[in-house]
């Protein structure tokens, strides 16, 4: 078989179950209650599946760290290695709790990166600054007031308090990850929660520089999130921005993705709601 027919790296994805025992958010066409089995049947689809890993893009709950357990315990059925990040909605819990979130998620570190398969995953934390993820007087949260009060004086449309930021020191962090991933030859798939490019009331403060940086390495094929329920797709210099749907979103329509990467493009596979996408490199 050609490269071209061999992916190199082939991954599951799944955005926002959002699950909470509760009533629905008819307005918003969330139902919380619903995500559990939604996710039963896209990881029983995953397992029949040649799959290197599946990735959730963060809020994995819709509030409340106890019903943490009951969405991990679907996971963990799963003969597969399942990454987590966390969203806004994952820190939506007792403020004793904030601190445990990245460990409930076995994550090494709010932000990190590894290698699989001679692809660079960097994951990236785009709650780092905010209004609800750092502990009560931790002083990210003065910085998160300030960025959001000059967002707000500038009329930015994603000058909203579920957004969020990052630090300057992490910034650096990735920016030096994307170059040693180009040294090293690695192809690099960042993973973060909030959506780059193109430019919504829900991307991450940060959005246009962050989304610069990474569409100007080399070595960066694709950016993937979610936060945005409704999905969305940019291309900048080459580099692929890819926000899938929320699976909390609509009754009984299922959303989530595998994601192939060949010498040559990349395909997203979408079930339900998600679409298929053919995605030149």
């Amino acid at each position: 078989m050609t490269a071209q027919s061999v992916p190199q790296l082939r991954f599951g994805v799944i955005a926002d179950p959002q699950y909470a025992p509760v009533a629905p958010n008819l307005a918003h066409d969330r139902y919380y209650a619903n995500s559990l089995d939604k996710l039963r049947d896209a990881l029983s689809f995953f397992e029949h599946e040649d799959l290197d890993f599946i990735v959730t893009l963060g809020d994995l709950i819709d509030h409340g760290f106890e019903n943490f357990d009951p969405v991990l315990d679907v996971y963990a059925a799963s003969r597969h290695d399942c990454i987590f990040l966390p969203g806004n909605h994952d820190f939506a819990v007792a403020a004793d709790r904030l601190g445990a979130v990245h460990g409930k998620l076995s994550m090494p570190a709010p932000w990190y990166d590894r290698e699989i398969k001679g692809v660079r995953l960097i994951v990236i934390d785009g709650n780092e600054v905010s209004l609800f993820a750092p502990p009560l007087q931790d002083p990210r949260r003065i910085d998160a007031a300030r960025r959001l009060h000059a967002l707000t004086d500038t009329g930015a449309p994603n000058a909203m308090v579920w957004n969020s930021g990052m630090s300057e020191t992490q910034i650096a962090w990735l920016e030096g990850r994307l170059r040693a991933a180009e040294a090293a030859g690695e192809r690099a798939v960042v993973l973060g929660h909030y959506p780059l490019h193109p430019f919504t009331d829900h991307s991450l403060w940060d959005a246009p520089r962050v989304a610069e940086i990474i569409a100007n390495s080399p070595a960066a094929v694709a950016y993937l999130c979610g936060h945005y329920h409704h999905g969305n797709y940019g291309e900048l210099n080459g580099t692929h921005f890819v926000n899938f749907k929320g699976m909390v979103d609509t009754e009984d329509r299922n959303a989530f993705a595998i994601v192939s990467l060949f010498a040559d493009r990349i395909e997203v596979q979408g079930f339900g709601r998600e679409l298929d996408r053919m995605l030149t490199l």
